[in-house]
């Protein structure tokens, strides 16, 4: 037996996995750092912006300024980041009603209150203007134009009407966008519905290079950036590598697109691992907490498994789902048929639907692999109308996969989405 540990929700599930031939992906993130060495490796980056002048050498005092950033199911230090970013706002005198803080929700739900402080904190959530954005709120977006994909760029107003805007956020493998953060923040982050919808759309997502570690040649991205750059006064980042224990590995700071850069390719040296054989089953986790929260991220990690799983192969995921589905839509959406196929169809022939990227990238797990969810916070039925196949515990799980396939070649995949397996 070989044990190895998996995150869920907060803690781990020690899993012993059968058989003489099981590999187990680990990445190659150094051990990073918290608490004041964090906050100096934020500072350094600071300090040392790449390809830009320091945020306080940008801004003037009269400057309204918005700060991006990533919301409840991303594990981005926002307090610490923002904490840094704020004191050199109030070198430059900037007042603090003159700074807006937005959640970037892309078309997750807009954050409650108590939701916004958990992000964070209790000081800046009583201190600054904290909002949340929302998609679907016409009267707050504004139109910037078209990209060359087609895309209509709506984005909130609040951004728009800003002298700078900061992102904040972290770099990880996404699993249609190549990687997240830079552009992102953007696009999905702060645009409008039908922008996301035509960015997120079928024939977008059908490119095979709409994939992780894919940036050139990736319409999805590529879209991305052009629909930002509309944005004239996003001028400025810092993002964060985490790793395995969502401790700080390393801080960029700078130009939008060059800094992101700099941080994909340093990513890339942690990430992408080469696994030796394909697998009959992969037991992958979906990172833990908070981006286990619910069964829509959860895809991420079944797509990061299916890349080293062979045709016919099983998937187990190991995902706590506090908040359950996560999306009604993508529930409906997904169970709407047995075949995968049907649904894929389905969808090209009438979109836009809500959270149509997501169940296309699960139908297009489900027509590879069999899917199996450890989970108590989705119901049994719920998972089986959506194609899947519940499991109440990891042994469970392992004795429904091992009646499927040989289980002769196992694969483990305990950092889930957060890393880049690739077969050799």
């Amino acid at each position: 037996m070989t044990v190895v540990l998996f995150p869920y929700g907060r803690g781990y599930v020690e899993v012993d996995l059968p058989g003489s031939r099981v590999y187990t992906v680990q990445s190659m993130y150094p051990e990073g750092v918290f608490g004041t060495e964090a906050v100096k490796l934020v500072d350094n980056s600071l300090s040392k912006p790449i390809a830009s002048k320091r945020i306080e050498d940008i801004v003037g005092s009269d400057s309204k300024v918005a700060i991006l950033i990533t919301d409840k199911t991303r594990a981005t230090p926002n307090k610490i980041l923002l904490e840094r970013v704020l004191v050199r706002l109030r070198w430059r005198g900037i007042p603090r009603d003159s700074i807006k803080i937005v959640v970037a929700t892309g078309l997750h739900k807009p954050h409650t209150y108590s939701e916004i402080v958990e992000l964070v904190g209790e000081d800046i959530a009583s201190e600054y203007i904290v909002e949340s954005h929302d998609s679907d709120d016409a009267k707050n977006l504004v139109y910037l134009g078209r990209t060359s994909y087609g895309t209509e760029v709506h984005v909130n107003k609040s951004v728009v009407d800003s002298n700078i805007v900061i992102g904040v956020g972290l770099l990880e493998p996404h699993f249609f966008a190549g990687y997240s953060g830079g552009r992102k923040l953007i696009v999905p982050g702060v645009a409008g519905t039908s922008t996301v919808y035509q960015n997120h759309s079928y024939g977008m997502l059908n490119n095979p290079k709409a994939d992780y570690g894919f940036l050139e040649g990736n319409p999805v991205h590529e879209d991305m950036v052009e629909a930002s750059r509309l944005v004239k006064n996003y001028r400025y980042i810092l993002h964060v590598i985490l790793d395995r224990s969502k401790k700080m590995v390393d801080v960029f700071a700078g130009d939008v697109y060059e800094a992101h850069k700099v941080g994909v390719e340093t990513l890339n040296r942690y990430a992408r691992i080469e696994v030796p054989y394909e697998a009959d089953v992969a037991v992958v986790s979906n990172g833990g907490y908070p981006l286990d929260r619910d069964l829509y991220q959860s895809v991420k990690g079944m797509v990061t498994a299916s890349r080293v799983v062979r045709r016919n192969g099983v998937i187990i995921v190991l995902s706590e789902c506090i908040d359950g589905v996560g999306h009604e839509h993508f529930r409906e959406l997904a169970s709407m048929d047995k075949d995968p196929a049907k649904i894929l169809k389905h969808i090209e022939l009438n979109e836009p639907l809500r959270d149509q990227w997501q169940v296309q990238k699960l139908a297009q797990v489900l027509l590879k692999n069999r899917v199996v969810v450890v989970t108590k916070n989705v119901s049994h039925s719920i998972l089986e109308e959506m194609n899947l196949i519940p499991a109440s515990s990891i042994e469970e799980a392992i004795k429904v996969a091992c009646t499927e396939t040989p289980c002769s070649r196992m694969v483990a995949i305990p950092e889930g989405p957060y890393v880049i397996p690739s077969l050799r």
